[in-house]
């Protein structure tokens, strides 16, 4: 008999006897697997979501339940509060965002139908206030819906696009409003006659010739066999916890120490090349460290070891912390003045390398050369006060001079401070959600949404909060339709 692997599908000929036959088999339970399961319900089919937990969740129900919208005018939220978003402007921003690694066919795609995927979520019980919350925000703390959550106000996407605050979300009092959001697509789920498996670990696909028909789940420590007469849709997560995936492909975030997700082992990505799949960008990933908090540090400067320089710090924090993670010596330096310095939330772990009462001191507290870091802020300084960054366009209000001693510099170490990670890379699917070979032909049979794939985040540089929720929910939505398809 094959060996059972995530590396190869079994074959169906050898199949002992199917526990389990359904239309739709949905591997993995959070908003991927949930949206996936609703639209290919919705369509007449069967379907089983299969979950490896006791319960829905996913890397989706630890987030923030934020997710990006706009275009066509702008949502009903961000018109409310003033802002009009074309669609050629939050289409132009996704693709700037997806940099060199970008699928712009998915960008057009959801661009032009993101306002019809608010109106799916809300339709589905997914609640929000309605209000808009100005200023730097990681998530909001109370039940606000619209934040500034990319680059969006900043250089050099403002040039490209006109910005907007495109990040929605859910009604949710304090962090992690991606468990509300999650558990309103699992009532969605089985108000539409979802049959959900729990405690069952994806083992192998199960092939017949080029066609993938079935998937082996592992439940009760026995290999049970999935027949599917039309498709089985991969929401497994990304790779985040697997060492040796991470040393292959993505090694740079050896540098960090706090993965996020859950159980993102990469399982899915395996079982897709395995089939035949495409893996594409493997090295992106994204990582924040919490700076902004308190929000008054988002006026601060970065530099690196050698006291220069590096970003414009007005764009998002996290795409200021993949930056960061670029520079050599393992570290970079916060440099703030006394009107804009307090100290850092303890989960940062970001300690003060130095104070003085001149950039000098500090510059010579860090034990930098004479004439470096001191000349790097009498530049900014100077400029800041023409209110203008010849440098990297770092622009008001954000951009101001910090020039009211005492001065402190507090250090980010990548591998001890709080830089969290999430890897970006995955499997190259059409915008139908189907898997792609090498030859950008469909594996038949065979399809995948979310962080499995590469998606709408698929540049770490260029990643704004909400892309990935907005990914995996509208291309889970995508991949369930055409599932139930055949």
């Amino acid at each position: 008999m094959a060996q059972i692997s995530l590396h190869r599908p079994f074959p169906a000929a050898e199949v002992p006897q199917w526990d389990y036959e359904t239309d739709v088999a949905v591997i993995g339970f959070g908003a991927t697997g949930a949206c996936a399961a609703i639209e290919a319900a919705g369509h007449g089919a069967r379907v089983i979501i299969f979950e490896r937990n006791s319960g829905s969740g996913g890397a989706s129900g630890l987030s923030g339940g934020e997710i990006y919208i706009g275009g066509n005018g702008g949502t009903d939220v961000q018109r409310a509060a003033g802002f009009a978003d074309s669609t050629e402007d939050f289409t132009a921003y996704l693709k700037a965002a997806g940099g060199p690694c970008v699928d712009e066919a998915k960008c057009d795609l959801y661009g032009r139908e993101a306002l019809n995927h608010f109106a799916w979520l809300k339709a589905r019980g997914v609640p929000y206030r309605g209000n808009y919350l100005p200023g730097k925000h990681i998530e909001p703390t109370d039940d606000s819906t619209l934040i500034w959550s990319g680059s969006e106000a900043a250089a050099p996407f403002c040039e490209l696009a006109k910005p907007a605050p495109r990040g929605h979300v859910i009604q949710h009092k304090g962090w992690g409003g991606g468990r509300p959001l999650v558990d309103v697509l699992e009532a969605s789920a089985r108000a539409n006659g979802v049959e959900i498996v729990t405690d069952a670990r994806a083992l192998a696909l199960i092939g017949d010739g080029d066609h993938i028909v079935g998937v082996i789940v592992r439940i009760d420590n026995q290999p049970r066999y999935v027949r599917t007469a039309k498709g089985v849709v991969l929401a497994t997560g990304g790779f985040a916890f697997n060492e040796a995936m991470r040393r292959k492909y993505c090694p740079e975030t050896f540098k960090l120490n706090d993965p996020i997700g859950d159980k993102d082992d990469g399982a899915g990505i395996e079982m897709g090349v395995g089939a035949g799949g495409d893996a594409v960008h493997m090295d992106q990933f994204f990582t924040t460290c919490p700076w902004t908090m308190p929000e008054s540090h988002a006026y601060g400067v970065f530099v690196n070891t050698k006291g220069q320089r590096f970003i414009n710090e007005d764009c998002y924090h996290g795409r200021v912390s993949r930056c960061s993670v670029d520079q050599p010596d393992g570290k970079v330096y916060l440099l703030l003045d006394n009107a804009h310095f307090v100290q850092p939330m303890d989960f940062a772990r970001m300690s003060i390398a130095a104070t003085g009462d001149s950039w000098e001191e500090v510059e010579g507290e860090l034990e930098l050369p004479n004439g470096t870091l001191s000349a790097t802020m009498e530049v900014y300084n100077r400029h800041a006060r023409e209110g203008r960054d010849p440098l990297f366009d770092k622009r008001p209000p954000i951009l101001t001079p910090l020039d009211q001693g005492p001065f402190v510099a507090l250090e980010m170490n990548f591998f001890s401070s709080y830089f969290s990670f999430f890897t970006l890379g995955g499997l190259r699917t059409s915008t139908d959600g189907e898997v792609l070979d090498r030859t950008g032909a469909a594996i038949p049979g065979l399809f995948a949404a979310g962080r499995c794939t590469s998606g709408l985040p698929a540049w770490g540089h260029g990643y704004s909060s909400g892309l990935s929720l907005a990914d995996c929910t509208f291309f889970g939505r995508q991949a369930g339709r055409k599932a139930a398809a055949g």
